[in-house]
């Protein structure tokens, strides 16, 4: 299958996806009921559930699994390494810190612009420090060992804050973000955190050219005149700005960045720059239909997100990490 067929197909099945989520839930609707509801006629009920509960949900959890996608895929070519994905740069954990900040303070209650504006300075702080570091060194490996000290500072500090939470209800608060969620998101809560995702996502496609000119090796795309420190810092601010946002819908989510870009790879020949659109297309189709399972499984207490996520996508990264190890022995 080509790129381009596999974007198409990629589309098809988002949109499938999405309407399935408004079609599937505690509380069964029949398709036509969901279509009608979704034209604005029908049961004045049935519209609220479809346009102000599953709908918005679906519509979160596609974008936050997008700009995940679209980064770890940048992110993968600039560093030349499958592994990689926005919490290497300690972006998603810079993120839920600022979150986790703002409900230890009880700031969160103050406005809804808050916790997502919060999120999204988080991860601009970890985004300045990783491209001032862009700009003093050549090295990549610099780059990955920052963002790993950065995401094991901001871990270290938010479990410090659980550590000091001052009730059980900011404590569950904290641990409910950092567990990841898209439920109970609203169109406003998507209306704040886009401009910030737009911003990313439009930077880190104008890196295109600059990333498949890396697949030659740095020294080859230094010579055919790619400036390396540019494109780092474009990447990383790009991938930053999206994954804040990101963040500041969702909570923390893991492993969409690695899994997304690893399965698009083959059908794009292995071109980073092929492959941003497929992967942030999986990475939002495979985040709807994590949603789609957690409503529907039997459990007392719905699970999150991001432990689903991480259930599918720990396994996932072990095996890429392994096939890597055995195609360098």
């Amino acid at each position: 299958m080509s790129g381009r067929g596999l974007t198409v197909l990629l589309i098809a099945a988002s949109a499938l996806a999405m309407f399935a989520a408004c079609l599937l839930g505690s509380t069964s609707m029949g398709f036509g009921r969901v279509l009608t509801a979704l034209i604005g006629q029908g049961d004045v009920a049935d519209q609220i559930i479809v346009w102000q509960i599953r709908l918005p949900r679906a519509l979160a959890a596609f974008v936050v699994g997008t700009a995940l996608g679209v980064s770890g895929a940048a992110l993968q070519g600039l560093l030349r390494n499958p592994l990689a994905e926005p919490g290497v740069l300690g972006v998603s954990a810079s993120a839920a810190l600022g979150a986790t900040l703002v409900i230890y303070y009880g700031l969160a209650s103050l406005s809804p612009w808050v916790m997502p504006v919060a999120a999204i300075a988080g991860a601009l702080v970890a985004t300045a420090v990783i491209a001032l570091a862009a700009l003093r060194t050549r090295s990549v490996v610099t780059l990955i060992l920052i963002g790993v000290g950065l995401s094991s500072f901001a871990g270290a500090l938010m479990s410090l804050l659980m550590n000091f939470a001052p009730n059980p209800f900011s404590l569950s608060d904290m641990i409910n973000w950092m567990l990841g969620s898209v439920a109970n998101r609203s169109f406003d809560d998507l209306a704040i955190a886009a401009p910030f995702m737009l911003a990313g996502l439009g930077i880190l496609f104008a890196t295109k050219r600059g990333l498949s000119a890396l697949t030659l090796g740095e020294e080859a795309a230094s010579g055919i005149g790619l400036d390396l420190q540019k494109q780092r810092i474009f990447v990383v601010l790009g991938a930053g700005l999206a994954t804040g946002a990101a963040v500041s819908i969702a909570g923390a989510i893991g492993f969409v960045g690695i899994v997304a870009p690893h399965i698009v790879r083959p059908f794009v020949g292995h071109d980073p720059a092929r492959s941003l659109l497929p992967s942030g297309l999986l990475g939002g189709l495979l985040l709807v239909v994590a949603d789609i399972l957690v409503r529907l499984l039997p459990t007392a207490f719905e699970l999150k997100l991001g432990v689903v996520a991480a259930l599918i996508g720990a396994p996932a990264f072990v095996w890429i990490a392994m096939q890597r190890g055995a195609g360098h022995e």
